[in-house]
């Protein structure tokens, strides 16, 4: 048993150092945490932040987060690493973030931005390369948020993520695949996936086909539609006696059964449109079309915008290993949301016992007061 625990954290140990950690933040230096995030000067009345664990938390300097602090500010905020590609990597971004004032209108996502971000000028013009996380106003935008800068525009995922609008402590997390796949998290587990080509309205931005492609097609489709005949040609048999070659041409020699092609393929050719998406995947269909590769990624940041402040976002990671996000995520979060709940569940009972003292006291209070002012008005009475 012992021999297999050792085994097991060996594993665990080799697969945490095979996997690339860009960047991670958890703010458990205190005020030093300054020293690598840079507020933008663009504009005075941007909101400030302070670092909080907040009113309720599970443990009071794990959850120390960044706080905003003032009603209806903009926010802007940023911190750099060393810049690197996601070209054939999985790209995983993942933070918390704990709506505690029960957010009414305002955002809670993220920004990762190119390395020559100018940091001090951070405003909502600045490019970024995604933007992932809730964003909360009213009735009607409940959504999770995830953009993908391509081809000099953003895009944005078609379908609609719920996020959570409650104010606890919550763990998002976007994964982003070299095969374009992707998957979205909310506290580990997934709630939506797919195709970034396809859930980005990105086909529209494939490679029309050139002429000298479509010739390609059509003589390969011919050579396999011969190619495939000849394989069922019936060799036991023998011209008849009385064909003759220039009145009735080729001899037709009688087919065997053709069984369905294999790998999908159709006994006349392969179908254009299949024949053409594999032709450029095996080609540089995915290197031209690199709809979640970003050269120069060096920088992370909170562009946004609330009504009621008091967010508390915390727990920073980018790496390309969704193993090392998943038990980041444990460690952090999955650590402290139990006590969070019970914390909040605690404070919650003694504002309620707080509350019904106090309509108590006002009742007594009352009934004291109206007391007195009945022996007074009849105390009046008597002495006129």
């Amino acid at each position: 048993m012992a021999r297999a625990l050792v085994q097991l954290w060996a594993i665990c140990m080799l697969r945490v150092a095979l996997a690339t950690v860009y960047f991670q933040e958890e703010f458990l230096d205190g005020e030093h945490w300054r020293n690598r995030w840079l507020q933008s000067t663009n504009d005075s009345r941007f909101g400030h932040f302070r670092l909080s664990s907040g009113k309720f938390y599970g443990h009071k300097e794990k959850d120390k987060g960044l706080q905003t602090t003032q009603n209806g500010r903009f926010y802007a905020i940023s911190a750099r690493f060393k810049p690197f590609s996601n070209k054939g990597k999985t790209l995983v971004i993942q933070y918390t973030v704990k709506h505690e004032q029960k957010m009414d209108c305002g955002g809670g996502y993220i920004k990762v931005f190119p390395a020559d971000i100018d940091q001090k000028n951070l405003n909502g013009k600045s490019q970024y390369y995604i933007m992932f996380g809730p964003d909360i106003c009213g009735f009607d935008i409940k959504k999770v948020h995830v953009i993908l800068h391509f081809k000099n525009k953003y895009h944005e995922n078609k379908k609609l993520i719920r996020c959570k609008v409650d104010g606890f402590t919550h763990l998002y997390t976007l994964i982003l695949r070299p095969d374009l796949s992707y998957d979205v998290k909310i506290d580990g587990q997934s709630i939506e996936s797919g195709s970034i080509e396809y859930d980005w309205n990105l086909t529209s931005l494939k490679k029309e086909t050139s002429p000298a492609e479509s010739k390609d097609w059509e003589q390969t489709k011919d050579n396999k539609a011969q190619d495939w005949e000849k394989h069922f040609l019936d060799a036991s048999t023998s011209k008849q006696s009385d064909w003759n070659g220039d009145l009735d041409g080729d001899w037709p020699a009688p087919m065997l059964q053709k069984p369905p092609y294999q790998d999908g393929l159709k006994p006349e050719g392969i179908h254009k449109d299949v024949w053409l998406h594999r032709k450029m995947k095996n080609t540089d269909y995915l290197t031209q079309y690199d709809l979640s590769e970003f050269e120069n990624i060096g920088a992370i940041g909170l562009e946004l915008w609330q009504v009621r402040s008091g967010t508390i976002f915390d727990n920073f990671l980018i790496t390309d290993d969704e193993e090392y996000a998943d038990n980041f995520g444990k460690a952090t979060w999955g650590e402290t949301k139990g006590p969070e709940r019970e914390m909040d569940a605690i404070q919650a009972k003694e504002e309620m016992k707080k509350a019904r003292e106090e309509e108590e006291e006002e009742l007594l209070s009352g009934k004291i007061n109206r007391h007195e002012h009945y022996f007074n008005q009849f105390h009046r009475r008597n002495e006129l």
